[in-house]
């Protein structure tokens, strides 16, 4: 019989872990009761962050099984017995339902597992739980509060908890901030995975759409959507990704992927890698707030020290001129893949369109609608169909803009490797009244073309984190991962948070 030893186990790695488990100093299963414990003191509990929505109850067996059989036959790779968190839109099998943050989706519980978690679950990774997250990814109301959900109320950023997480990923990122999980598994469509990331102090990685299958993700939008990973460290997102590629036969876009994708991203991870890249600055994503603007100042005056050749400015100049068109297409591809996705649930799911939803919240106005509306759905609901010629050329016009005109231009230009810019502003206070106030953000470019954004930790303000992102074109993940990884070798700057109730200024 194993006994249950007290090891401190904050800001430990996937790799840390996984040397623990392969030297008998620990077992999955004594992993995965430390962070159940973790979650019920931290999240559960006081300081009460709200960020996982629900507990796989299967989590503590899957772990002794995957302790028999890394005893027995050695572990599968490096996610063997590592606790990952999903986020509550990515189906999975365990017993547990995909909500997308709404009480409609309650019993929406899974016959087949999302192409994310057969892949997490063939490596030997332990599907933990559910994190809460931006009810229907923060495409319900314009005047939303991120983090907040009908299904599990409001997530609180771990830094100073009258803050806001960000979203809609925000449960992922403030389970992994605080050291409920390993790492955990967000998606974007525009911002969603780099901007909690950015807000609670750790890597994301959105990749280029289609490196990683959507099958089995409740959608907005098929030409921008993307899981991708959420970790404490650039080596572990690195891991996860090369765990989630694949052709994934239910999502058509992954085919191009093939020729593109990598099993293991760690290869490419240089501490010297900064040295003789050619990185830009996008200098029209600076001037929103100039505490933010000092911390990315210092960024790029380490990346010089570390041999970077800096190309300032290298804007990306259609910055701001596809606003309009991106709106345009999120509204017409969310009835359409909503609809489409709703017919795939189980029969204990009686809203099978984006118009039963729009009757379902306004029959239980009190408990879903309370602080803000649903009229991006009642917009989307307004459109036609993906025929419709506003919509191929509001299409047409984000991969002009956005891609050949925009990120891909930028770099030509200046011949680079990658593009530099604030992640986004100090995390604002949560405010339900109003709704969210980024104070500036630089997901879009990367977003509407379908691009690769790393998001790292890069400073504070006002003890409230800060991160860069670096942006490639196409199928670039390998090179901003390596920029991303000697960066924070460099600079090593992330602190876990402290639960303040409020910042002390």
């Amino acid at each position: 019989m194993w006994q249950k030893k007290e090891i401190p186990m904050e800001e430990w790695s996937i790799r840390q872990l996984q040397e623990m488990m392969s030297s008998g100093t620990m077992r999955a299963q004594e992993i995965v009761q430390f962070y159940l414990d973790r979650i019920q003191q931290i999240d559960q509990d006081s300081p009460s962050l709200n960020s996982v929505l629900a507990i796989n109850p299967e989590a503590l067996a899957i772990a002794e099984s995957l302790d028999a059989e890394r005893q027995a036959n050695g572990p599968r790779s490096a996610l063997h017995g590592i606790p990952i968190l999903l986020k509550d839109n990515i189906e999975s099998v365990d017993p547990l339902p995909t909500t997308a943050g709404s009480l409609a989706l309650a019993q929406n519980f899974a016959v087949q597992d999302s192409f994310v978690a057969e892949r997490l679950r063939a490596a030997g990774a332990i599907i933990l739980g559910k994190t809460n997250l931006s009810e229907w990814a923060n495409f319900r109301s314009s005047r939303s509060s991120s983090g907040w959900s009908s299904a599990g109320g409001q997530v609180r950023n771990p830094y100073a908890l009258d803050r806001n997480p960000c979203g809609s990923s925000s449960g992922s990122g403030v389970a992994v901030a605080a050291n409920l999980c390993a790492a955990a598994i967000g998606t974007e469509t525009d911002g969603s995975i780099v901007c909690p990331s950015h807000a609670n102090g750790i890597v994301g990685v959105k990749p280029t759409v289609g490196l990683i299958g959507r099958s089995g993700i409740v959608p907005i939008s098929h030409s921008q959507d993307t899981a991708g990973p959420m970790a404490r460290t650039v080596w572990d997102a690195a891991v996860l990704l090369g765990t989630l590629t694949g052709t994934d036969p239910r999502d058509p876009a992954t085919a191009a992927s093939s020729r593109h994708s990598h099993t293991d991203y760690t290869q490419f991870l240089d501490k010297d890698g900064l040295k003789g890249a050619r990185i830009g600055v996008s200098r029209n994503f600076f001037g929103h707030n100039p505490y933010v603007d000092a911390v990315i100042e210092k960024a790029i005056e380490t990346m010089r020290q570390q041999g970077t050749i800096v190309i300032d400015p290298a804007n990306i100049e259609t910055k701001g001129q596809f606003n309009d068109s991106e709106f345009e297409v999120l509204l017409y591809e969310f009835k359409h893949d909503l609809n489409a996705y709703l017919a795939t649930t189980p029969d204990t799911v009686p809203q099978r369109t984006l118009a039963d939803l729009i009757a379902f919240n306004q029959a239980n106005f009190e408990t879903i609608l309370p602080y803000f509306g649903q009229e991006l759905f009642e917009a989307a609901q307004a459109k036609g169909e993906l025929s419709d010629e506003a919509y191929r050329e509001a299409l047409a016009n984000n991969h002009r803009l956005a891609r050949d005109e925009g990120i891909d231009a930028t770099l030509k230009a200046h011949q680079l490797d990658a593009i530099v810019a604030p992640t986004g502003g100090p995390a604002w206070l949560t405010d339900w009244v109003n709704g969210d106030n980024y104070g500036g953000a630089s997901s879009s470019p990367a977003a509407v073309s379908g691009y690769p954004n790393i998001t790292v930790p890069a400073g504070y303000v006002f003890g409230l984190p800060v991160g860069i992102s670096f942006i490639g074109g196409a199928w670039q993940e390998p090179t901003l991962l390596r920029l991303a990884y000697a960066f924070e070798q460099a600079t090593q700057v992330r602190q876990p948070p402290q639960f303040l109730p409020s910042l002390n200024l």
